[in-house]
């Protein structure tokens, strides 16, 4: 790469792409008579249909890798708009760094992933893979977490109540004002981030309690864990549609078994469908295969779907379908964030 300035680095946006204005039902239906990962993908759309129309039927979106950054991000929150998703659990880089970021006027620009890293350094761009961000830039969404700290009660929240408060902040201070945060809070959606300080709002939360030693906010790990198992106690039924792995995945998939634990029969989740390049042989798979989690009795194995695709290539097909078929306009609506104001 030769030697350019920050502004020429970070000139073409990132695009989040629209699924409204492009309907996936043709490729979808063609690739039902496919093989391989076609036919894979358009099975796990045949799943989350079935979860938009079982009646009872709570529906959990994970989020894990940098799908929000490369250009899924709208495509979510059309996910909570039209219904098709009643409770979120993500990273907090999916939240923050992304989402909260964009919100706050920031963007994602186009790179390279040969690009001279050493170069991005003194210009103080970040990488993911072929995306780059301002660290500039992400250090004024970091000390604005931090601000939002500062404005609160100082005591523990869960990762819920505290994003909540960031879908609070935006309603007034947002320059973009349709992001997955503020449309959450708009439609009282949850979203979870149950490791929530990996993430640029750990560098806020930690400056807070660094300038409030004595009282200050902290986020509950265990309050997220609770929270989730109640709602999933609460619920008829369940599916799960989840992209990437990890902590989000395994967190919403451990309710069954804290459920059990807490004394309360429940069933494992019904539905499942997991977008992912992860491994299986290693043991991990970003917590393991669908099939594997039954044999912990966390996931039926009924409708149950493994993708291994990289989720920006096959997530907006699913969700434009699913868009496109509007199922999701009889759905009821939940509002399980009720379930812990009243």
């Amino acid at each position: 790469m030769n030697k350019s300035d920050k502004k020429s680095l970070l000139k073409d946006e990132i695009k989040h792409i629209d699924i409204k204005a492009i309907d996936s039902t043709p490729i979808i239906d063609s690739m039902r008579d496919m093989s391989f990962t076609s036919r894979d993908t358009a099975a796990a759309a045949d799943i989350l249909n079935r979860m938009i129309n079982d009646d009872g039927c709570t529906i959990f979106l994970t989020l894990a890798g940098s799908t929000s950054a490369g250009g899924c991000m709208q495509a979510y929150v059309e996910m909570v708009k039209n219904n098709m998703v009643d409770v979120i659990v993500a990273t907090g880089a999916s939240i923050v760094d992304m989402d909260f970021f964009e919100a706050l006027g920031f963007k994602h620009y186009k790179g390279s992933p040969y690009a001279n890293d050493k170069e991005l350094r003194e210009h103080y761009i970040d990488r993911i893979y072929d995306t780059y961000i301002d660290e500039e830039e992400l250090q004024v969404c970091d000390m604005t977490i931090g601000k939002i700290a500062d404005s609160l009660e100082p005591r523990p929240y869960s990762s819920r109540e505290f994003i909540m408060e960031m879908g609070r902040y935006l309603t007034k201070h947002a320059k973009k004002s349709d992001s997955l945060v503020q449309t959450c809070f708009e439609f009282n959606v949850p979203i979870f981030c149950p490791a929530f300080s990996d993430s640029s709002a750990g560098f806020g939360l930690v400056k807070h309690q660094w300038d409030n030693p004595e009282k200050h906010l902290s986020i509950d790990s265990v309050a997220d864990f609770l929270e989730l198992t109640k709602i999933k106690m609460a619920a008829k039924t369940s599916g799960l549609f989840m992209i990437g792995g990890g902590v989000p995945k395994n967190f919403i998939q451990d309710t069954v078994i804290c459920a059990e634990v807490l004394g309360k029969d429940v069933p494992m989740h019904k539905y499942a469908v997991q977008i992912t390049v992860a491994d299986p042989r290693d043991g991990a798979c970003s917590s393991s295969t669908l099939k594997e989690a039954s044999s912990w009795g966390k996931v039926d194995t009924v409708y149950e779907q493994m993708v291994y695709a990289e989720a920006t290539s096959v997530a907006p097909l699913i969700i434009s379908y699913i868009y496109h078929k509007k199922d999701w306009e009889k759905r009821k609506r939940y509002h399980w964030s009720d379930l812990f104001t009243k």
